[in-house]
């Protein structure tokens, strides 16, 4: 055997060999390296456009948050508010509850008043009446005088 057809040989099977592998084989791994290239890539586009929609939704998040707090606490002063004026509305109400009845009773105390001195106006007239019925039926005595007009004095 001669070296020369051997390498020859060789040379032919390893150029048939490339021939068959750039004609067969090439091409359909190619598609598929294109493939998973593509895939790989859309799978890196896909996670940075979640990144971003992730940080977009967590600033719409906070900003929802601090839009709450705010509702919240603005709702607390206003319950705080209504509260304020509900007291002061009942104070107002018991004070005018409380001048009513002051009034009244103020009233019912000057009927009263004006009763007992009614009822003094009459005993005192009927006690005159009764001193003076005494006094004519005595003689005129300034001694006598003296000691029934006492007498009255301590009845009144």
């Amino acid at each position: 055997m001669n070296i020369n057809l051997t390498l020859l040989m060789q040379a032919v099977a390893f150029g048939a060999f490339i021939w068959f592998t750039a004609r067969f084989i090439w091409p359909p791994l190619m598609r598929a390296v294109d493939t998973r290239q593509k895939q790989i890539a859309d799978g890196l586009a896909a996670a940075e456009q979640g990144r971003k929609e992730l940080a977009s939704t967590e600033k719409r998040i906070a900003d929802l948050l601090a839009d709450a707090k705010s509702k919240a606490s603005e709702i607390g002063a206003t319950g705080e508010k209504i509260k304020s004026e509900t007291i002061d509305a009942a104070k107002g109400e018991d004070k005018a509850e409380a001048d009513r009845i002051l009034a009244a009773a103020r009233a019912e105390i000057e009927q009263e008043v004006a009763r007992a001195k009614e009822q003094l106006r009459n005993q005192v007239a009927d006690l005159a009446v009764a001193g003076a019925a005494k006094i004519l039926q005595r003689e005129v005595d300034a001694k006598a005088h003296a000691e029934l007009l006492a007498s009255i004095r301590t009845q009144l």
